[in-house]
């Protein structure tokens, strides 16, 4: 077996592809492109941020949408990641339908079947970390199943960082906090 060296990269696969969605000062919704994310608790989230328009935006109204990119708005949510709010109506420019949440001060972008509402509890300009407490969750019926997320018919996208390209969480391949016990239980 050889090895190589590839020096300090990130490359932790996989990472989610996440539309954080926010409100201007003057009620405009943005929405950006995010890898870096975690849940972090049962009712939180965590992001790794530079400054940005949503940063801002979250800073102003402390509040955030959270929808996972899919392979059907995998183009949309690519646009997100290269344009900046700050120099267009990204929502408006990518023909993206939004309705303002019922539980925060943020936009719900329609074209994204899965999105969480958060309510933003701490945000550190030095170190970019993003803290929301996710107050609700809705999905849209075509991608539930027994009234859970069901990630064959969601088909969410995860970032691959190495190859800087979007690809498909895959198939069903074991029981969680299952298929191990058959080795916990060897004699």
């Amino acid at each position: 077996m050889s090895a190589e060296f590839f020096g300090p990269k990130a490359s932790i696969i996989p990472e989610g592809v996440f539309i954080i969605g926010t409100y201007d000062e003057n009620g405009i919704p943005n929405a950006m492109n995010a890898a870096w994310g975690v849940q972090s608790d049962y009712d939180q989230i965590t992001f790794y941020l530079a400054e940005h328009k949503t940063t801002q935006n979250i800073k102003k109204t402390h509040a955030f949408t959270v929808a996972f990119a899919t392979r059907k708005t995998m183009r949309i949510a690519d646009y997100f990641g290269i344009e900046t709010g700050k120099n267009v109506d990204k929502i408006a420019q990518a023909g993206c339908h939004v309705h303002k949440s019922a539980h925060v001060n943020a936009p719900i972008i329609d074209e994204f079947p899965v999105t969480m509402e958060c309510e933003c509890l701490s945000y550190n300009d030095e170190s970019g970390i993003l803290v929301g407490k996710i107050i609700a969750e809705q999905a849209d019926d075509s991608v539930l199943t027994d009234g859970k997320i069901d990630c064959d018919k969601l088909e969410p996208l995860i970032f691959d960082i190495s190859t800087k390209s979007y690809r498909l969480v895959g198939p069903v391949v074991g029981k969680a906090f299952h298929d191990g016990l058959a080795i916990k239980e060897k004699k």
